[in-house]
């Protein structure tokens, strides 16, 4: 891999190989797992209204909540949380991400102990249909994906109801305000605020 989304490109394949199908966890009634290739690791626990659709691997100790849809090539890791009314598809989160309510996650991936405010949307495709392009200071880099949402480094916060656009890069310990909509490459510690106003934590 040359590029850091390039993960989402190989996800299918990793699935393929990852992926022995098995319930160690607790799926509750009114779940639905839809398809063979679904892992679900020890002590999970699927609430009634759930959908997951495989390939889709679950890792220990992670709740997927009332409601939530599993939309297929979805790599959870261990103690997260997929909340009430969530939608992932095409995505990796790493041990410890929580997107606990109403969110969408759309070929994104988020780091460790990441945590989405409520109703935060990661979005993933340009108006025009076009391949996301990533910014990067003055440099730009046609990511050759029509779909790709935001890549959020560990630690990452983002407060409710915030709209990363298609490409989004926040480095480690990046904080999004609610309301915000960032673009582009954000390093390590920065602060972004509504209406571009951002500074760096150091």
């Amino acid at each position: 891999m040359e590029y850091v989304w390039d993960v989402l490109r190989l996800l299918r394949e990793y699935l393929d190989h990852l992926i022995v199908p098995q319930v160690r966890g607790q799926v509750m009634e009114g779940a639905h797992l839809l398809g063979d290739s679904i892992f679900i690791g020890a002590d999970s626990v699927v609430e009634p209204g759930v959908v997951i659709k495989g390939p889709a691997y679950i890792g220990r100790n992670t709740q997927v909540r009332h409601g939530a849809y599993v939309r297929e090539r979805v790599l959870v890791g261990d103690n997260c949380v997929v909340g009430h009314a969530t939608e992932i598809k095409d995505s990796v989160m790493l041990n410890g991400a929580h997107a606990a309510h109403f969110a969408y996650v759309g070929d994104s991936i988020l780091g460790n102990y990441v945590n989405l405010g409520a109703g935060t949307k990661l979005a993933n495709l340009k108006l025009d249909g076009s391949n996301v392009i990533v910014s990067v200071g003055r440099e730009t880099y046609d990511s050759g994906l029509r779909k790709f949402g935001a890549i959020v480094g560990d630690r990452g916060q983002i407060g409710c109801n915030a709209v990363p656009n298609p490409g989004t890069l926040l480095a480690p310990d990046c904080i999004v305000y609610a309301l915000a909509s960032p673009r582009g490459y954000y390093p390590s510690g920065t602060v972004v605020r509504p209406a571009a106003r951002s500074k760096t934590r150091r």
